[in-house]
């Protein structure tokens, strides 16, 4: 569950799973290097793993994992320190999620939006979606800019029966005392993402 501050969690709206219609769930970087070991991880993101097993128990829908597979050479290690390289137990989905992966996209950026194998999805297969529940970390950077890009796409084609809906129990961000505060940064992207249109709710219940 996203750390945030109590308050602003309990202004959220809950979702029935009897008001989505044609849901796609998408886990984001739900992988041992950002959450068992490596240079970025964070244990307690494990946190939001139950609720999203839940999620994917309950739903019988579609479910597209993504993960970070960086070259060994990568430009965004100019920016963030060296994770999840391709082939390593870092890019892996974390043992807890591995039942529930049918469909695995690989990415080398923060943002999925732009993996090839995305973008093939948005090609071939967006039309047979209306609900698209995006779930995982870290919230102010992978899940916000794929959630961003994604909308922003659905705008510029029109696309007015799907909405991106993101539950605040399935997702989280990391925190480094004195650098990233896991609490303000979930909600600016939390509040960022609602001004943008995308429908955030507390969790999405049975």
């Amino acid at each position: 569950m996203a750390r945030l501050p109590q308050k602003f969690y309990q202004k959220m709206s809950t979702l029935s799973q009897h008001d989505l219609h044609n849901p796609i769930v998408f886990v984001v970087d739900m992988i041992n290097g950002f959450i068992k070991e490596g240079a970025l991880h964070d244990p307690a993101i494990l946190t939001c793993t139950a609720p999203i097993q839940q999620l994917l128990t309950d739903l019988d829908c579609r479910r597209i994992f993504i993960a970070d597979a960086h070259p060994p050479k990568t430009r965004e290690f100019e920016a963030y320190p060296s994770h999840c390289v391709i082939g390593t137990a870092e890019s892996e989905v974390i043992d807890e999620l591995q039942p529930y992966v049918e469909e695995l996209i690989h990415k080398n950026s923060t943002n999925a939006f732009t993996a090839a194998d995305f973008q093939t999805f948005l090609t071939n297969d967006i039309d047979c979606y209306s609900d698209l529940i995006i779930t995982g970390c870290c919230t102010d950077i992978c899940i916000m800019q794929f959630a961003l890009c994604l909308n922003a796409w659905l705008n510029e084609h029109n696309k007015t029966k799907q909405r991106i809906v993101i539950p605040a129990n399935c997702i989280d961000t990391y925190h480094i005392e004195g650098a990233h505060d896991a609490e303000r940064n979930n909600q600016f992207a939390l509040e960022n993402m609602q001004a943008n249109g995308i429908f955030i709710v507390s969790k999405i219940m049975r």
